[in-house]
């Protein structure tokens, strides 16, 4: 698992990369929370995505937004780390032009920075989003949602409310063309506390169960 530095908006960032020795793997593109309360790209729950995607044969990179860890600019309140997100995901599809699909996953306000980038990137085919701060962010720009993804919920996060989750699904999931699923897992805090093993076995069925049978996009989102 090499590190890597690649060329961001406000100068190098730094990086986590897998590469798979499967022809044309598909790609994942892996968001940390936020910054300023401590989130890299090592923290447990990225990590434990990030592995995930490796298991499942792709070519995975989780990076650190601008400021964090070796990674140079500062904090942005969103709109550079989406940017910077931007920048990772332009440096992971260099790395594999070739890629059959692309996944973008993230968790708390990682996941607010993929859910964004997914709306701006056509080519993104899935999503998983852990633990999306719905009480706190704005996710209105999901007008609509352009591609199938998962949401994961923590039972007893103190964070972020599982009603403001639930709230976020029961409207994603009225629109057409798409299928946004969700889970809850039981007992587990917004940190994932000893519900790490947990978080990937939900996370890992769904990828499988999706690489097996593509879900849906939305029409306006697919390319003529």
């Amino acid at each position: 698992m090499p590190d890597v530095m690649f060329t961001g908006p406000e100068g190098r960032l730094e990086g986590r990369y897998h590469q798979s020795k499967e022809e044309r793997a598909p790609i994942a593109l892996i968001l940390h929370p936020h910054p300023q309360y401590g989130g890299t790209m090592n923290h447990k729950v990225v990590f434990s995505l990030f592995h995930v995607f490796v298991n499942r044969g792709f070519s995975v990179l989780r990076f650190n937004t601008r400021g964090v860890g070796r990674s140079q600019g500062r904090f942005d309140n969103g709109m550079g780390e989406l940017s910077d997100a931007a920048a990772a995901l332009d440096w992971l599809q260099g790395m594999n032009p070739n890629a059959k699909s692309c996944w973008i996953a993230g968790y708390s306000f990682g996941a607010w920075i993929g859910m964004q980038l997914l709306m701006r990137r056509p080519e993104i085919d899935c999503f998983i989003s852990v633990a999306p701060p719905a009480n706190s962010y704005d996710f209105a720009f999901l007008a609509p949602c352009p591609s199938s993804g998962l949401i994961v919920g923590a039972e007893k996060d103190e964070v972020v409310p599982q009603a403001d989750i639930q709230k976020l699904v029961a409207r994603l999931s009225l629109q057409k063309g798409i299928t946004v699923e969700s889970r809850t897992i039981k007992g587990a805090n917004h940190f994932f506390h000893d519900a790490l093993d947990r978080l990937a076995v939900e996370v890992d069925k769904y990828v499988a169960q999706s690489l097996l049978n593509p879900p849906g996009r939305a029409t306006s989102n697919k390319e003529p």
